[in-house]
């Protein structure tokens, strides 16, 4: 394994992207040949030329992979950069690039799987997933079981590798002071935050509802809510709906979620499902206790009672109990921020997790983590 090739064409910013950017240039500090298959300007694209990255630019569509001459074009270049491993995450991706590799002879095909929904049964996944991919990356033991629902008769189990995201470990995180001024000029009593893409998915909206009922209990607090998407204008009702301008804010997106961490006392997570609820590692390694729903992945990252707490979905009456308990109770908030640090250095070091990445290509083993 020498040349690897990350391919992601989306042309928005998201987790995908920030995972694609972040272990491709892991696997550059190994020594490793490293390209980035991305859009034409896209953040992902642009990012990759700050770091000196080489982009290979292409366009992807969902039915791209009938395109003969986007296969064709994917063929060569596999060819003419001695391609031996790709890595994909997006469905659209991993069809047309999959088949492109297959063809061109990639020797590693390997399928990076952030979604814990089930993935759909159909004709053309069964083919890449059966006999095309030689390695299939689940980022949680949810989303692993996810992917066999519907195919655990067609691929071996140990096919599918669960291998969770890593985040880089600051040198010293206690003595990082970057912090949003925003949240410094108006955030009033402890600071609640969550960050995230406004949709249905991540739950935003009950936020706003946790928010209301701490309100109504005569609780001190500010909630800032970080990121941009389809429910803006829906929150930005429902917070005029309860008054609550004073009390939760939309900070749109937010480029350094170290200075968003840094500025917060506690990370609220209210997502009806994560393949891998990264953002929770990122309050944690800040030492911020986090409470989230006790759904998909989120007990495999939160210990209950020691890290977080874990609410049974949708509970709201609970989920703003236990943030109002938080909020009342420095020293409870000091003592989970500090197991929920300890817990992120000891499972979720990026260089432990790439290193185990490598081996898994490799075909070599690895310890459990513990």
């Amino acid at each position: 394994m020498t040349n690897i090739c990350f391919f992601d064409s989306v042309r928005f910013w998201g987790g995908g992207e920030k995972l694609h950017l972040e272990y491709a240039l892991e696997f550059r500090k190994k020594n490793y040949n490293v390209i980035l298959a991305a859009a034409k300007n896209s953040p992902l694209s642009q990012k990759g030329n700050i770091h000196n990255l080489e982009v290979f630019q292409i366009s992807v569509g969902n039915i791209s992979f009938f395109n003969p001459f986007k296969i064709i074009k994917l063929v060569l270049f596999y060819k003419r950069k001695k391609i031996d491993t790709v890595i994909f995450s997006t469905s659209q991706d991993l069809k047309l690039g999959s088949i492109s590799a297959k063809l061109a002879g990639v020797k590693n095909i390997v399928y990076l799987r952030g979604l814990a929904v089930p993935i759909k049964r159909n004709l053309i996944n069964l083919i890449i997933l059966k006999y095309i991919l030689t390695h299939i990356v689940a980022n949680s033991e949810e989303t692993k079981k996810k992917i066999l629902q519907n195919f655990g008769r067609y691929i071996e189990r140990k096919k599918v590798k669960t291998i969770y995201h890593g985040i880089e470990i600051p040198i010293s995180v206690q003595n990082d002071n970057n912090k949003l001024e925003k949240i410094i000029t108006k955030g009033e009593g402890v600071i609640l935050g969550n960050a995230g893409r406004l949709t249905l998915q991540k739950g935003q909206q009950l936020l706003v509802e946790v928010a209301n009922k701490l309100k109504e209990n005569k609780v001190q607090f500010t909630l800032f809510i970080a990121g941009s998407g389809e429910l803006q204008i829906e929150l930005e009702s429902l917070i005029e709906k309860y008054g609550l301008q004073k009390e939760v804010m939309l900070l749109g997106f937010v480029e350094n979620m170290d200075s968003f961490m840094n500025s917060i006392d506690i990370f609220l997570l209210t997502s009806k499902w994560e393949g891998f609820g990264y953002v929770l590692v990122e309050a944690m390694i800040r030492s911020k206790p986090v409470v989230a729903f006790n759904i998909s992945s989120n007990p495999e990252i939160i210990i209950e009672n020691t890290t977080g707490f874990l609410i049974d979905y949708p509970d709201l009456d609970m989920f703003a109990q236990k943030t109002q308990l938080l909020i009342q109770n420095q020293e409870l908030r000091q003592q989970l921020g500090e197991k929920g640090k300890e817990s992120v250095i000891k499972r979720f070091d990026i260089s432990e997790r790439i290193t185990e990445f490598e081996h898994y290509l490799l075909g070599e083993a690895w310890p459990c983590i513990k």
